[in-house]
């Protein structure tokens, strides 16, 4: 595999390597990149530069991916953009994103990005390096947040095999969509109905509303590996969700229903569609995302379908902060602000809610 041109770290932040590995900052050819990317078993779409692009055009962070080489051979990278969140300047592997990390061929290439990455860290000035790996093989042995579990599935080809698969109660609601007045339709551009429906349920939630230009820079960097499935009844969107195809995975990533058609269980037929036929056209993998452990919505709903729990072991390298961070929801300092952003009128909180969303990567 040809590796990519690459600019070199400077000569304050050199990691000290072995003479035959070297560890480069990307910079312009990216095929190399997402090659490695694409063989490597814990690649997610979150390390292809496509997302790097989506990062880039929508926020303007700026990114230092990290390229392990031994000479023309690429054996490792890491995703790292520069943010500024609350806590002050971090680099985060990768922000806006569930997954990132090392990805590489060995411990001793894993332990020469982390090297790289923790000098980058001092260079900046940081607070800390943050890196949401999704596999333990991707550990360096730092400081970990186990705050999050993500959800997996195997599919197979037949419907009723993926039927079969899901618990009793959940596969009655299943059944019992499925005898509703839904139907869904599958779009590949940005849908103004999912767009619409996904703000008001961030604003329900108390979270801060993503600018439009990050979906649409998503349909526009992920071209032929995304699109938005729309769930409707009577002509009108009960339930949207976009998702990302990665090699044989299926990761359905912004999900979004209106409440007023609960009854109907439009999620349940939602979610069933989207594996069914991601089985019938040849995805393995239905990777159901990231819940925060036990008491959230999203992590009941997905508990209920039987798939396979994985703890995501995400791992932060102090730099000048002497304490762990934690910018999520389980913070209780957060509890009053999302109380009076629920409240807020949705035209304001579209209005604010992109300064916002920047602070919280």
């Amino acid at each position: 595999m040809a590796t990519a041109p690459v600019k070199a770290l400077s000569p304050s932040i050199e990691p000290r390597l072995r003479p035959a590995i070297s560890v480069r900052v990307l910079e312009h050819e990216q095929v190399a990149w997402n090659d490695y990317v694409l063989s490597h078993p814990h690649g997610s779409p979150f390390h292809l530069t496509a997302w790097k692009n989506v990062v880039e055009s929508t926020y303007g962070y700026r990114s230092y991916y990290l390229i392990a080489c031994e000479a023309d051979k690429v054996l490792g990278v890491l995703p790292l953009f520069l943010v500024r969140n609350l806590g002050g300047r971090a680099l985060i592997s990768t922000p806006f994103a569930v997954y990132g990390g090392i990805l590489a061929d060995s411990d001793e290439v894993r332990d020469s990005l982390i090297n790289g990455a923790r000098e980058l860290g001092h260079s900046l000035g940081v607070q800390y390096v943050e890196l949401r790996n999704s596999h333990e093989q991707q550990c360096s042995g730092l400081d970990r947040i186990e705050r999050y579990v993500t959800f997996v599935q195997e599919l197979g080809a037949e419907e009723e095999s993926i039927l079969n698969k899901i618990p009793r109660k959940t596969r009655y609601m299943v059944r019992k969509s499925l005898k509703q007045d839904l139907s869904s339709e599958i779009v590949s551009h940005l849908s103004g109905n999912f767009l619409d429906l996904y703000l008001k349920n961030l604003r329900r939630l108390g979270t801060p509303a993503f600018p439009r230009k990050h979906f649409e820079n998503i349909f526009k960097f992920f071209r032929g590996m995304v699109d938005i499935r729309e769930v409707c009844h009577q002509g009108k969107v009960a339930a949207a969700v976009l998702t990302l195809y990665f090699r044989d995975q299926a990761l359905p990533y912004y999900g979004a229903s209106d409440p007023a058609f609960s009854a109907l269980a439009p999620n349940n037929f939602m979610y069933f569609d989207l594996m069914r036929w991601s089985g019938a056209n040849g995805y393995r993998l239905f990777d159901f995302g990231r819940s925060r452990k036990h008491g959230s919505s999203s992590y009941e709903f997905k508990a209920h379908w039987g798939m396979t729990v994985r703890d995501l072991p995400y791992e932060i390298m102090l730099i000048r902060r002497k304490d762990l961070p934690n910018y999520s929801p389980t913070n209780s300092a957060f509890d009053l602000p999302r109380r009076v952003w629920s409240a807020l009128p949705l035209a304001l909180t579209r209005a604010v809610g992109p300064a916002l969303v920047r602070l919280f990567p």
